[in-house]
């Protein structure tokens, strides 16, 4: 037993004078030969702060989502080429070549899969005295696939850093409001204008680096030092936009292009109670995909304009809220003569005065009641209401209560005060039927929000909450529906609600023609002359509704408004509005019929629709969810030949309607290309979502032309182009 435990102290000391010896030797070859035992590498290149590698590791912005979780705005990752020419870097064993040695053959080969000229790729590649270049424009954001494929080719010196970009799935989906955020020269992608320039310290996230020695061909030797700092990604931003509303306004933005030519159009859909904005938009518009941008204003917070007769709501509300109405008694509707008092307040005069005002086309409706006033839409009984009934000071006093003439400040959109004149009495006449002063349509749905409601006014918000990257539970900032005056009360809202139901349901009500199946409607049209110049000669004017529903018991509020060339009948012309108001009637859930036109349908045929919420199904067979999906009529598309619902869209709970295509996917690798021809936009966003692959999406309207054909078996990291018109 003895002389066991001394034969084993023995060997632990030879064991340890070995190890003694080789630090000793390491030591002494690090410190006097500066060479790394292991490896005989050259220690200087590490001692030299030269050799210390700086890598920025690039966090992901966070997404920008739709109500329902369908993405506006994402990051894809994508990679940058570069070629090392330096003819002294090989590889770790000293021998293999880590450069472009065969310059023409690497040409040929890059060239042919990058798409560029080979004499231009040749050129870079002949670079004298530089260690490595790139490839330009060809050489960045290349697909997973490509690399791939260059990588097969083992060229030596071809390397790839890994890039992000920021891509819209949806194209001009709210563009001006959602903004566009792009790389600056180090590569981070930063908010440039809307949502994403607003939101840029919650969506940038925090990147990481890694620092750490190498020898002079940028390899790393084992215990050398390396310190690695995670990336923190940016967090999630929830939009109260509504993917179906919004799209349903923008197609009726192109509609009203078709219908009276190049105008510049805006509108929007709010909840009324809440001051959730579902929809809001802008013609021209831009794709921040490709950012050819025409007017970076945003429309409906930063152009005022003259509102014309929807401003005439104010007017009755104010009358009504000051108990001086009667809305049976009768009124001169013709010709309103104006002269003035000692306080420059316009009085009506019998003739001659400083002027005359008349109702649209001059029309003259003789003795009317006040009531039918605003159903009619008269210019003079505005007047009459304003200088008669109240006073122009208190017609003021209440479109500032309603919050004319401020900034909303509504969700850190850049917006305009809007002009008041009201100094002569041509200027306070002309403010009752909403002429002379300008206000933004921002202003217009918080103003309405109120006499649509129960008199309280609410502020417009489109940001609802951020949620955190990791946690899609945890809430940074939840969005609170803000109450911004009670300009009047909930009786008044009540009355002017009653006038305005036969303005829209009559039969020689101004707002007839807007009239749809699914459900009643209440509102005020308007047209209003442009000045250009300080006058009114211009031949141009802005039509617009404002409407809510339904009638009974508002909901959501739908304004539109274009600017063109003078056309007596633009209100009869009312398809494209009549297009979002029938979606948002069904979105919502508004329809009192069965059956009503599907107007999703080109063919136009009557069918059942049903809107229904979308079941969980991932981690579920595909034939139980198939079975589950088969009572609501959709089209499901199964994306893989798998077995299990890995992915769907739309998510969870997310809103469904009769016929909408719904996608299951059951691989994450691949999937067989279906026929596209007809899609829209909505359509391709969702087999986007469920596939995680990369499109490229090019145009407005349907589709016409894929770049992958039908029945072609799709590999992830293929980039799909799609062309819409």
């Amino acid at each position: 037993m003895r002389n066991r435990k001394r034969n084993a102290v023995q060997k632990l000391g030879v064991f340890t004078l070995i190890a003694m010896t080789l630090i000793a030797s390491n030591v002494f070859f690090v410190s006097v030969l500066h060479r790394h035992f292991r490896s005989s590498s050259d220690i200087n290149d590490y001692i030299d702060s030269n050799y210390i590698r700086n890598e920025d590791i690039k966090a992901t912005r966070g997404k920008i989502l739709d109500r329902s979780g369908n993405v506006i705005a994402e990051d894809n990752f994508t990679y940058n080429i570069f070629c090392i020419l330096d003819e002294n870097r090989y590889e770790s064993d000293g021998k293999t070549p880590a450069f472009v040695k065969d310059k023409e053959g690497t040409a040929k080969h890059l060239s042919r899969i990058l798409g560029m000229e080979y004499e231009d790729c040749l050129e870079s590649l002949s670079k004298k005295g530089v260690y490595q270049v790139e490839l330009g424009l060809s050489g960045r954001n290349i697909s997973q696939s490509k690399k791939e494929e260059i990588e097969r080719l083992k060229l030596p010196g071809i390397g790839f850093t890994e890039s992000i970009q920021r891509v819209y799935p949806m194209g001009t989906f709210a563009s001006n409001l959602v903004g566009f955020a792009q790389s600056d020269e180090n590569g981070t992608t930063i908010g440039q204008m809307g949502a994403e320039l607003y939101l840029d310290s919650y969506l940038r996230g925090q990147d990481g680096k890694v620092m750490a020695q190498v020898d002079r061909r940028g390899y790393v030797l084992p215990g050398m030092k390396e310190e690695i700092q995670s990336a923190i990604n940016g967090n999630d931003v929830h939009l109260t936009l509504d993917q179906d509303i919004q799209q349903a306004l923008e197609e009726s933005f192109r509609m009203t292009v078709d219908t009276f030519g190049e105008s510049r159009i805006w509108g929007a859909v709010m909840e009324i109670e809440t001051g959730k904005i579902l929809g809001w938009g802008q013609y021209p518009s831009f794709d921040p995909n490709t950012k050819v941008i025409l007017d970076y204003n945003n429309y409906g917070a930063q152009i005022p304009y003259e509102p014309g007769s929807t401003l005439k709501g104010i007017t009755w509300a104010a009358a009504i809220n000051e108990g001086v109405y009667d809305g049976d008694a009768m009124v001169y509707s013709g010709p309103y003569h104006f002269s003035s008092d000692a306080n420059n307040n316009p009085v009506r005069v019998e003739s001659g005065g400083w002027g005359t005002i008349y109702n649209a086309g001059r029309r003259n409706f003789g003795m009317i009641t006040y009531d039918k006033g605003l159903v009619y839409s008269s210019n003079t009984v505005a007047a009459e209401i304003q200088n008669k009934l109240i006073t122009a000071d208190i017609n003021l006093d209440y479109l500032k209560r309603f919050g004319y003439f401020k900034a909303v400040n509504s969700d850190g959109m850049l917006e305009e005060t809007g002009i008041l004149n009201f100094t002569w009495p041509a200027d306070k006449l002309a403010i009752c039927y909403g002429q002379g002063s300008t206000v933004t349509m921002l202003q217009m749905l918080q103003a309405y929000s109120a006499i649509f409601g129960d008199g309280s006014m609410k502020r417009p918000y489109y940001v609802d909450r951020i949620t955190d990257a990791y946690d899609k539970d945890k809430i940074i900032y939840q969005a609170k529906t803000k109450v911004t005056g009670n300009p009047i009360t909930e009786e008044t809202a009540r009355h002017v609600q009653k006038i305005m139901y036969h303005v829209l349901n009559d039969d020689d009500g101004t707002g007839r023609h807007y009239k749809i199946p699914e459900c009643k409607l209440i509102g005020k049209t308007g047209t209003t002359q442009v000045a250009i110049n300080g006058s009114y000669q211009s031949g141009t004017t802005i039509t617009s509704v404002m409407s809510a529903m339904p009638a009974e018991d508002p909901k959501v509020l739908v304004y539109y408004a274009y600017e063109t060339g003078y056309n007596p009948s633009a209100h009869w012309k009312s398809e494209p509005i009549i297009n979002t108001l029938r979606k948002v009637a069904m979105k919502m859930g508004f329809a009192e019929r069965e059956e009503v036109e599907n107007v999703d349908d080109v063919a136009s045929q009557p069918m059942h629709i049903e809107s229904y919420d979308m079941p969980s199904l991932v981690n579920h067979s595909i034939s139980y969810a198939k079975e589950k999906l088969d009572p609501m009529q959709t089209k499901v598309y199964v994306l893989g030949s798998g077995d299990t619902v890995i992915n769907q869209y739309p998510q969870a709970n997310a809103p469904v309607i009769s016929g909408q295509r719904v996608f299951l996917t059951s691989e994450t690798n691949h999937f067989t290309m279906m026929d596209l021809t007809g899609w829209t936009r909505k359509d391709v966003a969702g087999l986007w979502d469920a596939t995680q692959f990369g499109f490229k999406l090019v145009g407005e309207g349907v589709v016409v032309k894929q770049s992958i054909p039908p029945g072609t078996v799709v590999n992830k990291g293929e980039i799909i182009e799609v062309e819409f018109k």
